[in-house]
């Protein structure tokens, strides 16, 4: 007899990591004074988000075989994400601010409970290398925009990193914090690359989210409304554009628009954008897009503080 597959509300596959954030003067931490390291990344930080506000989440990623990455299933667990699908590799390191997820492979994937998902949040820093490139991808045609498919476009590049690298067992460097303009002026032939991979991910996906930078790799336009338009065409239903301190604007193909303008809020430590888990929760729960938007922008902060 077949078992049902269970249906969670949320699966995010692609980056998760070790944040290590300064203790500030007056906030408890485990050493005074010193940095804490925190469960980051941002499949693991929409999982966490949509956990906390009640729904049933799941990571799908890798992490090292090292104490990292043994951080990194545990904090999962203590958040309420399940981690069936966060899987150890030996031959990778989970470096900090970044863990192995690019060595996710197509034959590693339970597409049936891809499938089933009323939510799948896919990060776009898969498409940038194989065998995460393929594998992405499978994952976001099996889905055959079933119920709601996002593609955050949030790839960041590693110096030399090349998206046009198809052979994996060709050397990649470690993941930095990178500014992506400045690398795809630099390497227009690589952003060329992302952006025509970008291109085929888009078909598949019915939302897509990102900041100005990750909009304008992808589409080739900055303007927001522009980007929001470019994103459309490419084929989802729903774009959301992160504008930084001017805000978030989101179009829905229904002609729908929410241009909600950013509101200051205090930081906490454990620092993990809650944008996105938040932006999943008024998904599911049928709000109208300028309350989801906004809700998610008030979670778009650090995680410790945003929801408690």
């Amino acid at each position: 007899m077949v078992e049902p597959v269970q249906q969670f509300d949320v699966i995010s596959m692609g980056r998760i990591g070790v944040d290590l954030h300064p203790h500030r003067p007056g906030v408890p931490g485990p050493r005074h004074g010193s940095s804490g390291r925190f469960l980051g990344g941002p499949a693991a930080d929409v999982a966490v988000t949509a956990a906390r506000l009640g729904r049933s989440t799941a990571v799908i990623t890798r992490t090292g075989a090292d104490s990292f990455g043994a951080y990194l299933h545990q904090t999962l667990t203590e958040s309420g994400v399940d981690n069936r699908w966060v899987t150890r590799t030996a031959a990778s390191a989970t470096p900090v601010a970044g863990a192995p997820d690019l060595e996710i492979h197509t034959d590693e994937l339970d597409y049936f409970a891809i499938r089933a998902a009323r939510i799948f949040w896919i990060t776009g820093t898969g498409l940038s290398a194989e065998p995460s490139r393929s594998a992405t991808l499978a994952a976001l045609k099996c889905r055959d925009r079933a119920a709601t498919t996002v593609l955050e476009l949030d790839w960041r590049p590693a110096p030399g990193d090349d998206p046009a690298r198809t052979d994996p067992d060709e050397p990649r460097p470690r993941y930095t914090r990178a500014p992506r303009q400045a690398y795809a002026e630099a390497r227009p032939h690589h952003a060329e690359a992302l952006r025509h991979a970008y291109a085929e991910a888009l078909r598949h996906a019915t939302v897509a989210v990102g900041d100005l930078d990750a909009c304008e790799i992808a589409t080739g336009v900055r303007a927001p409304h522009a980007c929001a338009e470019a994103l459309l065409a490419a084929g989802v239903e729903l774009a959301v554009v992160k504008r930084g301190p001017q805000g978030v604007l989101a179009v829905h193909r229904d002609g729908t628009t929410a241009d909600v303008p950013s509101a200051p809020v205090a930081a906490a430590d454990g620092a993990g954008d809650g944008f996105g888990g938040a932006l999943c929760h008024g998904l599911l729960s049928g709000w109208e897009l300028e309350r989801t938007v906004r809700h998610a922008l008030t979670a778009g902060t650090p995680l410790d503080g945003a929801l408690r």
